[in-house]
């Protein structure tokens, strides 16, 4: 029999781990299950190389509760330990990993997870565990060993008569963390970590079908067969899928062993998802995984958190952020590396060269995955643009690469339900829509409902008008606008039509410049001048008399200052609401409002008109549509 002191220089150190690490104390479980599953694994090598003279046999880990007991034991069949390993494995290597640990991060109350990164898995039980026996027996020639701590530097090794090989870990529950002796909460667990674990893992009993046994079917005397009720039997519950889709190749899966894992994946989904991505790269780091595209709604209000991020199968994280780009955390799926530590830091992500690489091959892989879907089926690619267009848009602002290779692929949808690329759409418009500096024109609408009667006087021209209505698009015709092409988007309430792409030809007005002079402060006189601003242009007769267009400029900034930036504008506080009112001088219903000698029969046609123009950009609310109401059925009259 040996006792003696762990070789620690911090006083008590056990209270001090269960403090420290409360907040994450359940990942206890993780990390026994992780090293029963390390010794299963390094046993089945050994035996592949030669170096194990023994059978593995039927290799899984069993958890169990005594809860009279107050016991929690997480058994293994893996290679197990002799006295001399648990004296260095266990008292020396993984408790050295413990003090530097503490030692380091004592001060920093925020940085706790990195226990993995410090070899402290196994000392993760005395957060739930007042006393830890281990029982092991090693698959060599060795007596088997009981190791015994109650908590404090003290320890206790003796040798035992274990028969079996590999290691018996015996938690005593202490009397704060009796939820790790409920049967529900150690399934959750287990299922938020390792129903993934490459090792089969037992806990608890299920009912099953008797295999051996066939029920018999008897005829009564009318001919009418009864077959007798199956056999059950109590079998023990394999609680994880050993083998998951993404260590599979590609090219044994079909497009529904992809669906199911979607589903095994995220069971409350009831939407499918669009398309997977598979990863799989051996150097310069190993990386696996299966990515699916979501179908999303146009709206940036989207969780994430939805990658789950696994190290050999075993569950580290759905935080993926510095390993998957910004714009790709609203994908779901799995991706699992052994170059990335089960418990790091944040910043050790960030500052890791690995898991930048990583990052950029994720960004280079959806990228080409994407580039094959719309060369190989473009009419599918662009029956699924609307449902992955923002998280494409959002890749293309946020890496220069991706913008680089999304270009080819990325869509601008027409009115009229045409898809073209950049390059196309330029080249479908450059005879057309390029105005008399040189400009090339792309007119666009946000709400086709809303932008109706523009988007009527736009077509009518000849124009072709894009569909463009994430979120976000404001963003990415500025850095489109960008480029060495002189393109310049602008939505067709901009401007009247004649504006939105100025032409040689102008319109000659039926007013003279002294009734212009007249007309326009009768106008301005009606409306709000601290956010319209009257214009008087030259338009076809048959155009709408009043006309509220937006300054792009204005709205696109707005746009962008709502969804976050707004390129050096940032400091001028919230855009106001301003607008045009283009007052068309053409039109008869000018001429008579001019010509109306009665004063208040002539605001009241102004009104009208402005409301009109009003209601056909949704600016008309409340008492102005009350009244605007009311003044219609009076004209009806």
């Amino acid at each position: 029999m040996a006792k003696g002191n762990i070789n620690v220089s911090v006083e008590n150190i056990f209270p001090l781990i269960k403090k420290f690490l409360y907040s994450d104390h359940e990942i206890f479980l993780r990390e026994l299950v992780s090293n029963g599953t390390d010794a299963t694994t390094k046993l089945k090598h050994l035996i592949a190389i030669g170096e194990a003279k023994t059978e593995l046999g039927d290799a899984k880990i069993e958890i169990s509760i005594e809860k009279e007991a107050k016991t929690l034991t997480i058994k293994d069949k893996g290679l197990g330990m002799t006295m001399e390993e648990v004296e260095k494995y266990i008292n020396q290597i993984a408790f050295s990993g413990a003090e530097e640990f503490l030692e380091k991060y004592k001060d920093d109350k925020n940085d706790t997870g990195v226990i993995g990164h410090f070899g402290l898995g196994f000392y993760s039980a005395f957060m739930v565990a007042e006393k830890v026996d281990i029982f092991t027996k090693s698959f060599k020639d060795a007596p088997a060993a009981h190791w015994t701590c109650d908590g404090s530097p003290e320890y206790t090794l003796v040798e035992h008569d274990k028969k079996d090989r590999g290691t018996e870990i015996v938690l005593h529950i202490a009397e704060d963390s009796t939820e790790f002796l409920e049967e529900s909460k150690i399934s959750g667990l287990l299922n938020k970590y390792n129903r993934f674990n490459q090792v089969p893992i037992v806990f608890g009993t299920e009912e099953i079908n008797d295999p051996e046994f066939t029920p018999k079917t008897t005829k009564d005397k009318d001919g009418k067969e009864t077959t007798e009720a199956h056999k059950q039997i109590t079998v023990p519950k394999i609680i994880n899928n050993t083998n998951p889709a993404w260590i599979k190749k590609p090219a044994d899966l079909t497009d529904e062993d992809y669906t199911n894992f979607y589903r095994e994946l995220y069971p409350m989904q009831f939407e499918e998802s669009l398309f997977h991505i598979h990863l799989n790269v051996d150097y310069p780091f190993n990386l696996t995984g299966i990515l699916f595209f979501p179908k999303l709604s146009p709206s940036m209000d989207m969780q994430k958190d939805k990658i789950q991020l696994y190290q050999n199968q075993v569950y580290v994280t759905d935080n993926v952020e510095g390993i998957v780009p910004d714009f790709l955390q609203m994908l779901k799926g799995v991706i699992d590396s052994p170059d990335i530590p089960l418990n790091v830091s944040r910043s050790y992500l960030q500052a890791d060269g690995a898991v930048k690489k990583i990052s950029g091959y994720i960004t280079k892989k959806v990228a080409d995955k994407l580039t094959s879907l719309f060369k190989n089926n473009r009419e599918d690619f662009e029956k699924k643009w609307n449902d992955i267009k923002v998280i494409i848009e959002y890749g293309m602002l946020s890496e220069d690469k991706f913008f680089d290779k999304a270009k080819k692929f990325a869509l601008y949808p027409t009115v009229a339900d045409s898809y073209f690329t950049f390059d196309e759409l330029i080249e479908k418009t450059k005879a057309t829509q390029v105005d008399k500096d040189g400009n090339h024109v792309i007119l666009y609408a946000s709400n086709k409902e809303a932008q109706h009667s523009y988007i009527q006087d736009v077509t009518a021209k000849g124009y072709e008008v894009l569909i463009l209505d994430s979120p976000i698009i404001s963003h990415l015709m500025q850095k489109l606008e960008g480029g060495d092409t002189k393109v310049k988007f602008t939505r067709v309430d901009a401007d009247h039509v004649d504006n939105l792409i100025k032409k040689d030809e102008n319109v000659i007005s039926k007013l003279s410049d002294k009734e212009k002079e007249t007309l326009k402060p009768i106008i301005e006189a009606a409306v709000p001048k601290e956010t319209y601003t009257v214009q008087l242009e030259a338009m076809d007769s048959a155009s709408s008399p009043f006309m509220i267009t937006v300054p792009e400029f204005m709205r696109r900034m707005k746009e962008m200052q709502a969804s976050g930036g707004g390129g050096g504008m940032m400091g001028m506080g919230n855009f106001p609401d301003m607008y045009n009112l283009v007052v068309n001088t053409n039109s008869p219903l000018v001429s008579e409002i001019l010509n109306n000698k009665d004063e208040k029969a002539q605001k009241h046609l102004i009104s009208q008109a402005f409301d009109l123009a009003k209601l056909s950009q949704n600016l008309l609310h409340g008492e102005e549509l009350t009244n605007f109401i009311k003044r219609s059925y009076e004209l009806i009259k």
